[in-house]
């Protein structure tokens, strides 16, 4: 099923949340971070991305730039390419809370670089959101 977005409100309500900076305020004992979620496709002309593969990418990677922890699964995916036909593919998710410094931004457009051209991808997807966290 392809979905399209038709109302204005809504689009221009997208809009608007994604130009906010962070959250102003954080209740007590919680502290603002950035929540980005990537999602690694696994598919490539070879075969896909195996397991091995990505704890690697992981350990060498993204754990140099993000020492303070991060949370991955696997899942499965679909999407519609701009032919119309409906493609499923395999995913690598990783969840990393961060401060919002440009350090960190940067480190996470590494790791998107990185793995597109070491594991031939198209492209990573990314959603950022603030949040407030706390231990």
């Amino acid at each position: 099923m392809i979905m399209r977005l038709k109302p204005l409100p809504l689009l221009l309500a997208a809009t608007v949340a994604c130009t906010s900076t962070q959250p102003t305020t954080c209740p007590p004992q919680e502290h603002p971070v950035v929540l980005d979620s990537l999602y690694f496709g696994t598919a490539r002309p070879d075969g896909v991305v195996p397991a091995q593969e990505w704890e690697s990418f992981l350990r060498d990677t993204v754990t140099p730039h993000f020492p303070e922890g991060l949370t991955s699964w696997t899942a499965s995916g679909q999407w519609t390419t701009s032919t119309g036909a409906l493609r499923q593919e395999a995913s690598y998710i990783l969840q990393l809370g961060h401060d919002a410094t440009q350090e960190k931004d940067q480190a996470v457009h590494h790791l998107i670089e990185t793995y597109k051209r070491r594991f031939r991808q198209d492209a990573v997807m990314r959603i950022r959101s603030y949040a407030c966290r706390s231990f």
